[in-house]
């Protein structure tokens, strides 16, 4: 048995795999916003459920978490979180006091890959690159089902690049919670697409309502982000050249993105030809937590 905790800034979900990736337990519970430390007791409380629910009495279960961030190799703490009450905290240790268990963390986007790439679209693939396009913009990179953290814990995090091959019109960009401006988190993300959205219309929408709206400002919004998509996907081919890109995040929902971005990605790869496959998730919202309970 294995348990899973996906920790994002508005619900913490929990799984228990058996083995074989079959599914035991799983539940959900919102997550308390800005506190720190009702977030660990809200993780604890949501270990001790999933364990309960199993009939598992001996609290040793294995658990992996993933988080909204990534731990720092420099400090062992936590670092470049959206949920910013976590950065600078001891989470691992913290958790593993309560729990009284070790615990492994990983960034959420590298369990979304390690997920797909296990038992999920990138299946069998040597190479995936996990991208999620929800609150934020986050990537991960699985070779052979394992997840490639890098030397200072960034591997994949393509959302805090600036968006290439600017228009006079993106440059400089939005200001990013980062720090600067113009990173492709601040075009891609759902907030991204809603208030560019916004900008051009005068009239407010969620993104993931826009491909319901018929008409020209909606359409002209989602066809920018298809090409903004496409042009920061193609530096992730030409720096990674991965066998299949796999999307998650509320985002990926939009089905039109499937065939519109490899439509436009070849002009930007450098490449007289490219066989790197853009697929849907197979696992839905549950690739988060899925990949977290795999990292044991």
């Amino acid at each position: 048995m294995r348990i899973g905790i996906d920790l994002g800034g508005t619900k913490i979900e929990g799984i228990l795999l058996d083995d074989q990736g079959h599914e035991k337990a799983r539940q959900r519970v919102a997550t308390p916003a800005g506190d720190y430390r009702g977030t660990v007791q809200a993780i604890a409380s949501l270990v001790a459920d999933l364990e309960r629910l199993a009939n598992l009495n001996d609290n040793d279960t294995p658990v992996g978490i993933g988080i909204p961030g990534t731990v720092s190799p420099a400090t062992s703490l936590i670092k470049n979180a959206n949920s910013t009450c976590l950065i600078g905290e001891a989470l691992d240790k913290d958790l593993a006091k309560a729990l009284k268990r070790p615990v492994r963390l990983a960034n959420d986007a590298n369990c979304f890959a390690v997920s797909e790439a296990t038992d999920g679209a990138g299946a069998g693939a040597p190479l995936v690159f996990g991208v999620i396009l929800g609150t934020g913009v986050g990537g991960g990179i699985a070779v052979d089902g394992k997840a490639i953290g890098g030397i200072n814990g960034i591997a994949g995090e393509w959302g805090h690049n600036p968006l290439p091959w600017p228009m006079d019109v993106e440059s400089p960009g939005p200001e990013c919670y980062c720090g600067l401006k113009g990173c492709i988190e601040t075009f891609l993300s759902g907030p991204g697409l809603a208030a560019d959205y916004e900008r051009d219309s005068g009239q407010t929408c969620e993104a993931k309502d826009l491909v319901n709206l018929v008409n020209p400002a909606a359409e002209a919004a989602l066809s920018r982000y298809e090409h903004r998509l496409a042009r920061a996907l193609a530096c992730v081919i030409n720096t990674l050249d991965p066998d299949v890109i796999v999307l998650g995040g509320g985002l990926s929902n939009i089905t039109r993105l499937y065939d519109r971005v490899p439509s436009l990605w070849d002009q930007w790869v450098f490449s007289d030809r490219v066989d790197t496959r853009l697929l849907a998730n197979v696992h839905g919202d549950s690739s988060g937590v899925r990949g977290a309970a795999w990292l044991y």
